[in-house]
């Protein structure tokens, strides 16, 4: 998976189609992620510590991985990830770094 938590993203299918956000939590094995402000779901709760009055609650659902596409970081728009292989000019060690495929911006 090449998102990650704390990426911006923008919904390009289903019923939050364009709405923006940042990841909160990436779910690998179910290719699934949480974005914040998109599939809003209400829950009704028992009183609890945590919550003594109880009622409902609004919490975020996790959405498909292929709704989803990552905003370059240079032109705010939706681009694809890819990965390039970088040559540490200090220890001279390889490591692979993430990419926007439409400047070829690195992501954070």
């Amino acid at each position: 998976m090449k998102i990650k938590k704390d990426d911006k993203v923008i919904v390009i299918a289903g019923n939050y189609l364009g709405k923006t956000g940042k990841i909160l939590k990436v779910y690998p094995k179910k290719n699934r992620v949480i974005v914040e402000g998109v599939n809003i779901r209400k829950r009704h709760t028992k009183p609890n510590q945590q919550n003594p009055q109880g009622g409902i609650v609004e919490k975020e659902a996790p959405i498909n991985v292929s709704n989803i596409m990552i905003l370059d970081p240079k032109t705010n728009e939706p681009s694809k990830v890819g990965k390039k292989i970088i040559i540490d000019e200090k220890s001279g060690k390889k490591r692979s770094a993430r990419i926007s495929k439409l400047t070829g911006e690195m992501l954070p």
